[in-house]
């Protein structure tokens, strides 16, 4: 009796009402959405979603415009952003290199693969980047500018010298087998 009952209510549980349900009727488009109209561009609301620092959201759009677009120089270089405020460098900088290897002149990708290798330590890659930026944006760009400088400023800091003082070490024994390193700094 038991085992009827519920099958009963499984049953009854899996059968349709019959209504319109939560979508309206439809099972894959929400009520007030027409289906049939054209849906706006994952890119514009992928940078609709960066201005408003919705990083998360905008990587969603920005994979929506790659799956109806196609891997194009823009939708790497817009994946690339993405990421690079989320803090993934790594992905991050291989999009932003496929995206320069697909237009080796589009200013965005140019630049924010400038801004990871700078964040990464890589001075001297970082200014190759944002110098073909510059050629590309003909200058036109105070942000790529500025970027340019931190580069070279940077790159000309990175060259090693020599420190004046080496420091000092010596080895302590601190029991049976145990060793410390002190320094004299």
């Amino acid at each position: 009796m038991r085992a009827t009952l519920a099958l009963t209510l499984l049953l009854a549980a899996c059968g349709t009402t019959g209504g319109n349900g939560v979508l309206g009727g439809r099972g894959d488009a929400p009520t007030g959405i027409d289906p049939r109209e054209e849906s706006v561009d994952g890119l514009i609301v992928g940078h609709r979603l960066m201005a408003a620092q919705e990083y998360d959201l905008a990587l969603k759009a920005y994979l929506r415009a790659a799956a109806e677009q196609g891997f194009t120089a823009d939708v790497l270089s817009a994946l690339g952003s993405a990421n690079l405020h989320l803090g993934r460098l790594n992905q991050a900088e291989q999009l932003l290199r496929d995206a320069a290897k697909e237009d080796p002149n589009f200013v965005p990708a140019l630049n924010n693969l400038g801004v990871v290798l700078m964040e990464r330590g890589q001075y001297g890659e970082a200014r190759l980047f944002f110098q073909r930026a510059f050629a590309a944006d003909s200058g036109q760009t105070d942000m790529i500018r500025e970027n340019l400088k931190r580069a070279i400023a940077k790159s000309e800091d990175a060259v090693y010298v020599e420190p004046e003082e080496t420091p000092r070490f010596t080895l302590v024994r601190r029991g049976y087998s145990t060793y410390e390193l002190l320094s004299e700094l």
